[in-house]
């Protein structure tokens, strides 16, 4: 939003493009060849004593002069004390973020300019709406994979970082990119170059992609999902194991992995069974079919940003969903509601209940 050209803030938990956004920043408006012009206080507290001497740090350089005068930068960096914790919230660090607030909301002296980055940020607290008001405010969060269409929010992030080095998709290969990649900027940028050195100067392919491009966090959650629509119960129960033992919260997996397969591979086998839709392998195609289909049977489907219908998912789903019968498919919707309450209300290992929800989705009674 545009407010003070004297104070700016860059926040959210995507901390590779808060840093990024604020280096640049420092870097345009700092004094050139001045050592003394950019003065950076590193944010990260230990405690709350520690956040509170960071705090008087990063006033008092506010209010000391360049020696030799002219222009200065302040940049409190990768601050994590903004946020609802343990030491965000003890009274001496709110006496403190206060402090400094009061001193933002009076006015910095004409030659100063203010830089805040931050990892988090509780938007309750006085602090914000303060700073919201004076400041030129930025986030940038990573998208929440538990969200449908995630990989549609991603999608325009990784187009302009392969446009960047001159990397192109053919159909289908930047979906699959992104199911992989996931969400972190760091690994998504290393994927991409490592992908536009394999190709040269062709367009990577789905087969590139599934050749060069390390599955992620994420990609380990979509793998989950694969292994799980291609009935492959082995390396669906170690996929999720292995996401466990890595400190991956069970209903997490429950609902950004198991759910929407299952979801997805029911959707798939009613456009198959109910309205005809062919399964080949070209996914334009399938997407025409699906787009010529009546508004009316396509209203549960899912969306992409501009509000048509997120195929690409469904075409994954659609490839393999004559594993599964229409009722196998709703069973194992219900089965995933009742696993979810037993993490959520029960006390049994969580690795239990996800092994029991697989082997029941999966090995169906004869």
């Amino acid at each position: 939003m545009a407010g003070s050209s004297q104070v700016y803030a860059f926040f959210g938990n995507d901390e590779a493009q808060v840093k990024e956004a604020a280096l640049r920043l420092s870097q345009k408006i700092a004094p050139k060849d001045d050592e003394f012009g950019l003065e950076i206080i590193p944010g990260g507290a230990d405690n709350a004593e520690h956040a509170t001497r960071i705090i008087a740090n990063t006033i008092e350089a506010i209010q000391t002069l360049p020696f030799f005068g002219g222009d200065k930068v302040v940049w409190l960096q990768s601050a994590n004390f903004f946020s609802d914790s343990q030491t965000g919230k003890a009274e001496s660090t709110l006496a403190s973020i206060e402090a400094l607030g009061n001193l933002l909301e009076s006015g910095l002296p004409a030659d100063v300019k203010l830089i805040i980055s931050a990892s988090e940020l509780d938007k309750r607290r006085a602090f914000f709406k303060k700073l919201n008001k004076i400041a030129e405010v930025k986030f940038f969060d990573k998208v929440d994979i538990k969200k449908d269409n995630w990989e549609q929010e991603m999608m325009p992030f990784v187009e302009k970082e392969a446009q960047a080095i001159g990397l192109t998709f053919d159909s289908g290969a930047l979906d699959r990119f992104v199911l992989l990649a996931g969400v972190e900027t760091r690994i998504v940028r290393s994927e991409l170059e490592k992908l536009a050195i394999y190709v040269g100067e062709r367009a990577a392919t789905e087969a590139d992609v599934s050749a060069v491009v390390s599955a992620s966090h994420v990609g380990i959650i979509f793998e989950i999902g694969d292994a799980i629509a291609r009935k492959d119960l082995p390396k669906a129960l170690d996929l999720i194991e292995q996401q466990l033992r890595n400190g991956e919260n069970a209903v997490g997996i429950l609902l950004a992995a198991i759910v929407p397969k299952i979801r997805h591979l029911l959707h798939a086998r009613d456009l198959v069974e109910k309205h005809g839709i062919r399964v080949g392998r070209s996914y334009p195609a399938f997407a025409k079919s699906i787009d010529a289909l009546p508004a009316s049977e396509t209203a549960h489907l899912p969306r992409k940003k501009d509000g048509g219908v997120s195929a690409y998912a469904l075409f994954l789903a659609a490839q393999v969903s004559n594993r599964f019968n229409s009722d196998e498919l709703r069973n194992a919707l219900e089965a995933c509601l009742e696993a979810n309450e037993r993490l959520v209300t029960t006390q049994l290992e969580p690795h239990l209940v996800l092994n029991q929800l697989v082997t029941k989705i999966l090995i169906q009674p004869s």
